[in-house]
């Protein structure tokens, strides 16, 4: 008998061993996984600025004072002469002023040409300083200034992420450009400051070190609006139709059937669902956070039933037929005392679905939302990307020095908004169930 004891009680220490391994081990690779992404996202919080005296000469930049309205001018001709200097202003070589900006913040006798002296700077820098002219045309003649994003292999540079072993055939910039950047590091022209842009601004291919995530987090916004405006009551209701309207028959048995097998059908199949229909069928616009938000709320539907039928079923018996034997009809019972029992659960199971939703890529890219936007999008009908695609296009992106931090920089967003709705979730459900 002692000997039958104490082989059960080995038997039951092995399985806790092996319970308690698995749980280590899972929690491990999740560990490393986090340490992995965090540690090459992180730097990518952090970008290279370049602090210029930028002076608006007329010389170099070529440009006419702006038009003054003189007595009897017509508003007509007043505003046509002003949009003729806005054109010619923005025709105009920018990259002279910035590349003498550069000149003088170097030290006196740097020999660098033109084009290695611009690669210092990001492309978008003439833009900044031509917008700030155009905003105020009084700027001519004065000295001003500026900050200005350095360079995506400038940024690289500055953060240690080339190799600067490497011979000058491999580098990306040019030595004198190397030896530069290493200047204005030690001068202070450059500094590091926090990326504002990775949550200000759009992607951008032809300046990279300007590409953010406003355009692919409304998309996601608008397409979780449109799944929370469409799965949630949808899905509610149809759970509590078919749990306690909805009469046992074939019928009901074969639906139950499907939404089970739908739960389980692969997301890029809905991908493929909604470019058929809502794409070629209804004619709704490629790319759209609208017909992104369909698909995911034909994807998470499925879920919700389940979910929501889950939590009805696990409602004691007596409470339906308390609330009857009291007088209540049916939907009484149901409404006023089965439901706010499982509002918890089902919100919860709908929070988890709605972030589930909201890390989906396969079937994004099937509706076109993998295509490059510049711009962020004012309506759910205008074209968008979305968080997850932004990763997917980053991580494909040829600059993969810059990029492989940026794509991290994503993930920790994305993980952040998942983590944040899961937060959510639990604090309603811990009140619900508190009041309850």
């Amino acid at each position: 008998m002692r000997a039958g004891l104490r082989k059960r009680h080995l038997t039951e220490a092995i399985f806790k061993g092996f319970g308690l391994g698995a749980i280590v081990l899972a929690l491990g690779f999740v560990a490393l996984l986090f340490a992995d992404v965090l540690s090459k996202g992180i730097p990518a919080f952090t970008q290279s600025n370049l602090h210029l005296s930028v002076t608006y000469d007329p010389e170099t930049i070529g440009v006419d004072p702006a038009p003054v309205r003189t007595a009897g001018q017509s508003d007509a001709d007043f505003r046509a002469a002003n949009l003729k200097w806005q054109r010619d202003v923005a025709l105009l070589n920018w990259n002279k002023v910035v590349e003498a900006s550069l000149r003088a913040a170097a030290p006196a006798g740097f020999e660098i040409d033109s084009r290695q002296i611009l690669t210092i700077a990001e492309t978008n820098a003439r833009h900044q300083i031509r917008d700030m002219f155009v905003a105020d045309p009084t700027l001519l003649g004065k000295t001003i200034e500026v900050d200005v994003l350095a360079s995506a292999n400038a940024d690289n540079w500055v953060k240690g992420n080339i190799d600067r072993n490497l011979g000058d055939a491999q580098q990306q910039l040019s030595a004198p450009a190397r030896n530069l950047i290493d200047t204005f590091e030690a001068n202070g022209t450059i500094s590091s400051g926090f990326a504002w842009s990775i949550f200000t601004n759009v992607d951008s291919r032809a300046a990279p070190a300007a590409a953010g995530l406003a355009g692919a987090f409304m998309g996601s916004l608008y397409m979780m609006l449109v799944v929370i405006l469409l799965a949630v009551p949808i899905g509610v209701a149809s759970a509590i139709y078919l749990e306690e309207f909805a009469p046992k028959s074939r019928l009901t048995d074969l639906i139950e059937v499907n939404i089970n097998n739908l739960a389980a059908v692969p997301s890029i199949v809905f991908g493929l669902l909604g470019a058929a229909v809502f794409i070629n069928y209804l004619h709704l616009p490629l790319s759209a956070p609208l017909v992104g938000g369909l698909v995911l709320t034909l994807m998470t539907l499925p879920t919700i039933i389940i979910a929501t039928r889950g939590a009805l079923q696990g409602v004691s018996p007596a409470l339906r037929q308390a609330a009857l034997g009291m007088g209540a009809s049916k939907t009484q019972m149901v409404f006023h005392h089965v439901l706010p029992v499982t509002l918890p659960s089902i919100l919860t199971a709908t929070i988890i679905g709605v972030a589930q939703a909201m890390g989906e890529t396969a079937p994004l890219l099937l509706i076109g939302m993998n295509a490059f936007v510049a711009s962020v999008p004012a309506t759910p009908l205008d074209q968008a990307t979305a968080l997850p695609v932004q990763i997917f296009l980053w991580q494909g992106n040829e600059n993969r020095n810059f990029f492989e931090a940026r794509t991290s920089a994503a993930i920790i967003v994305l993980l952040g908004f998942m983590i944040l709705l899961n937060a959510i979730a639990i604090f309603l459900r811990t009140r619900l169930e508190k009041r309850a």
